[in-house]
């Protein structure tokens, strides 16, 4: 009988173990500079969509940098809208994309632009960065500043995975 309860006890035990340590949960990970240290995550998943919006620092308007979770967990820029030309940003789009001027602003669109992380800093003299994201079912849009998160000037590696209960649980999560 001791047996039995010794290696039911095992079995519940490496269950919980599993649970708790195999990735499971997709998110976008801000991970302090290039260490392992996650500062923050927003769950995610495939096809799910992600904004980023910072303040140009030079002509101090508004940038939108739009992305999209792709089937490999990487993450593709699909559209950049800015308001000005100006050092960084492009002046016309290339070949397969659509360059178009409304409501004031620019629209590059059809960019496929895939990268499977990403260096972004939060501005430092500037410090007006965004993250925005639609909730479930794409109902709610959602956006919180860098600086609710993250110190101004701070740089970040972000990256689409998966990760486990644990690391979700005692993570920090972005959150409206």
């Amino acid at each position: 009988m001791k047996r039995r309860k010794r290696i039911l006890s095992l079995f519940v035990l490496l269950i919980l173990l599993t649970v708790l340590l195999v990735p499971s949960r997709t998110v976008l990970v801000f991970y302090e500079r290039n260490t392992d240290n996650m500062e923050a995550f927003l769950p995610l998943q495939q096809g799910d969509t992600f904004q980023v919006i910072f303040t140009h620092s030079i002509h101090l308007t508004d940038v939108v940098e739009k992305y999209r979770v792709t089937d490999d967990l990487e993450i593709e820029q699909y559209e950049i809208i800015y308001e000005e030309f100006g050092i960084g940003m492009p002046s016309n789009a290339e070949e397969g994309e659509d360059f178009e001027y409304k409501d004031g602003k620019y629209h590059i669109s059809n960019l496929n632009n895939i990268f499977p992380s990403m260096k972004i800093r939060n501005g430092k003299t500037v410090s007006e960065n965004r993250l925005v994201w639609e909730s479930e079912n794409n109902e709610n849009r959602n956006m919180v500043w860098f600086n609710d998160y993250f110190e101004p000037g701070a740089w970040f590696t972000i990256i689409i995975e998966r990760i486990s209960l644990w690391e979700y649980l005692k993570g920090v999560k972005i959150s409206e």
